[in-house]
């Protein structure tokens, strides 16, 4: 991991061709991939309601948030498509920092409501989208993008939450303000996955429950942790993670819930991590 002691970090809109370029470059590096955003593309966006914002390191990018204006016919709203921050930085905090500021600047302008998609089973991604900023998702898109040849992509659906960001309620002013007030605690009895734990082995999805829908106000989805490292050691039970849970994501929010909040097992440290989305009812 990077270190930021007594660097300086600034994060700002980007208006300049030439750092426009440096995002390009960066994204590469990020994504191990030849397929960047097009520097006009970007460009327009920004003249059009769009925005990038960098975080520079010394004068050196090594983050980025790129998003574009989007409208449903209802709604106007910013679409951000992608944030990325260079790997040796990635645990700095610097991603979160490019999102508050990105509310900050659309805040500014008048938007209420920020959209993005990312990979249910990321877990650290979930920290940040659903725990840390107060984004909520009641859309699962199975295999969104198609066939994904980055490292982080290849070879498993793409599938992705589509999550909300209402950038002016009061539930995202109190998660950025870290005021989380009483956490859900994770019952067993609640799962709609029950999860094969063993010492020193990753979780095994085995038995899906779809008809926890009457009796409880707040249901449990696990999740691994270490999706990535199980994609790389155990192929098939990364896919049946896949499969499980978009099993139980499309079956639940059709009926009306949403994921709203997101916490860790309790477990010791022998055991591969498991985390939680936390299910409630939509208003």
């Amino acid at each position: 991991m990077g270190q930021l002691e007594n660097l300086s970090l600034t994060i700002r809109p980007i208006h300049d061709v030439k750092e426009f370029v440096e995002v390009s470059e960066l994204e590469k590096i990020i994504w191990q991939s030849d397929d960047p955003v097009p520097v006009a593309h970007a460009v327009t966006s920004v003249d059009n309601g769009g925005m990038v914002i960098g975080a520079f390191l010394d004068d050196k990018i090594i983050g980025f948030q790129y998003r574009f204006a989007g409208f449903n016919g209802i709604n106007t709203y910013l679409c951000s498509y992608l944030l990325g921050v260079h790997p040796e930085y990635r645990i700095s905090g610097i991603g979160e920092q490019l999102k508050l500021a990105q509310c900050k600047e659309a805040l500014k302008i008048g938007y209420d409501l920020v959209t993005w998609t990312y990979d249910p089973l990321e877990t650290v991604n979930a920290n940040l989208n659903i725990k840390k900023l107060g984004g909520v998702c009641s859309t699962y898109k199975e295999n969104y993008y198609g066939e994904m040849e980055d490292s982080l992509n290849s070879d498993i659906p793409s599938d992705r939450f589509y999550v909300d960001w209402w950038i002016q309620s009061d539930h995202v002013k109190d998660k950025v303000d870290r005021v989380y007030g009483k956490l859900p605690k994770y019952q067993e009895d609640m799962a709609v996955i029950r999860v094969k734990e063993r010492e020193n082995e990753y979780p095994v999805p085995e038995e899906v429950n779809t008809n926890l829908t009457v009796d409880y106000e707040i249901l449990f989805v696990p999740v691994p942790g270490e999706f990535q490292k199980i994609k790389e050691e155990d192929f098939d039970l990364a896919l049946e993670w896949r499969l499980q849970t978009r099993k139980v994501f499309t079956h639940y929010f059709k009926a009306g819930w949403q994921v709203s909040d997101f916490i860790r097992s309790e477990r010791e440290e022998i055991f591969s991590p498991v985390y939680y989305y936390v299910l409630t009812k939509r208003d």
